[in-house]
């Protein structure tokens, strides 16, 4: 299906409206199906910022809205395109809204689109054609129903879907459709390399466990939130050979962070603690956190840990590469309650976090009477010897 001149120009006079509204005035637009077109609104506020170049094309079409909850952000897509070759050809065993299909495309030889729902066929068709994307070869049909007639690929790239019965949302990959870890083997025996994506919500060292033959595993947020695991699976390995974990965050400024570490290195550091706080105070970004690199991060930037579960870090001399917020310190208080209530008239507004606190940010924040917002960041934690304190700063 492809849109006519009415649709794109309905589609454009109310790109802005309240929605409820729009389809009790459906039987005024006759000629279109207002439904349909609101689904296609709705869809694209969602994927403005996640999806800008596909949000900005008019003619492109989606199926329905938990394809665009699910697939991956341009950015990320983006990024994939890093792990493979341009002579690969690959096979996209769960298709959906086409995404990482269309940027795959752009790198390698070849790309397989598989899908099970016919409609995400159809509308992916209509959608990589209006992209001249012409190397991309379509099937409809269940991925592991397919396998047997498959060709061989030397990629196979695999987004389980994480709702299962009732569109209940699962998080063991087991539980995720297609079960990856039952299908590894016979996709290994097809191909050399798996690229599994997985839940940003996914346990990495229980997903190792499952997903044997890992040799990269890629943690990527995007303006510090985590949005994707990428476990890089091979078929032949160096034997006794770790996996990379390659913690990346994209910054709302277009800069890249990177932190690359294997967890031995993070097992085997040894750790300095403050014994105050510094002058400069270290908050690691959201791959960093997610990745686990609490140790091998202080070891490489020459810091100090506050304490060994709050995961910020302190150092007199500014490291200006860390992957993460910087702040300047400017007053360090006690926590109690008496400090709680003089701190509200003496910082009316500020950016509340907190690490290892017994109170949430919230909490903290109505119990010292501070309003959101302003220049100033406050964190509440607990230092190496048990204080608990109240740390001021600004951003570097």
């Amino acid at each position: 299906m492809k849109l006519n001149e009415e649709q794109r120009v309905f589609m454009r006079e109310h790109v802005s409206d309240d929605i409820p509204k729009l389809l009790l005035k459906a039987s005024r637009y006759p000629n279109l199906d207002v439904p349909f077109l609101c689904d296609q609104l709705l869809i694209r506020r969602h994927i403005r910022e996640k999806l800008p170049t596909w949000y900005a094309n008019e003619d492109l079409l989606f199926p329905a809205k938990i394809t665009a909850e699910q697939c991956s952000s341009e950015q990320t897509a983006l990024y994939k395109q890093r792990l493979v070759q341009p002579t690969d050809k690959l096979c996209d065993l769960t298709g959906g809204l086409g995404i990482d299909s269309f940027y795959f495309s752009l790198r390698v030889q070849s790309v397989c689109y598989v899908e099970r729902f016919s409609e995400y066929c159809n509308i992916a068709r209509d959608n990589f054609e209006i992209l001249g994307a012409r190397n991309i070869q379509i099937i409809h049909g269940d991925s592991v129903d397919c396998l047997n007639r498959l060709c061989e690929f030397d990629v196979f790239y695999i987004d389980p879907a994480r709702r299962g019965k009732e569109n209940k949302r699962v998080y063991a990959l087991s539980d995720c459709e297609p079960n990856l870890p039952a299908l590894l083997p016979e996709l290994l025996s097809l191909s050399p390399r798996v690229i599994a994506k997985i839940s940003p919500m996914a346990d990495l060292q229980q997903t190792l466990s499952v997903l044997p033959g890992t040799v990269g595993i890629h943690v990527l947020s995007v303006r510090n939130e985590c949005k994707e695991l990428l476990f890089d699976i091979r078929r032949e390995r160096l034997e006794g050979k770790e996996p990379v974990v390659h913690a990346v965050n994209f910054t709302s400024v277009g800069e890249e962070e990177v932190f690359e570490f294997t967890i031995s290195e993070e097992r085997d550091s040894l750790l300095s603690y403050a014994k105050e706080v510094r002058y400069y105070l270290y908050e690691p970004n959201a791959s960093l956190m997610k990745a686990g690199a609490f140790k091998i991060v202080a070891l490489r930037y020459g810091l100090e840990k506050l304490q060994v579960n709050s995961h910020l870090y302190a150092s007199d001399a500014l490291k200006v590469d860390f992957p993460g917020r910087i702040f300047e310190v400017e007053k360090v208080y006690p926590f109690n309650n008496r400090q709680c209530k003089e701190l509200g008239r003496e910082i009316p507004k500020a950016n509340i976090a907190v690490r290892n606190f017994p109170l949430s940010a919230d909490e903290l924040k109505k119990k010292c009477q501070i309003k959101d917002g302003g220049d100033v960041f406050l964190f509440g934690t607990t230092l190496s010897n048990g204080d608990r304190v109240l740390i001021r700063g600004h951003k570097v």
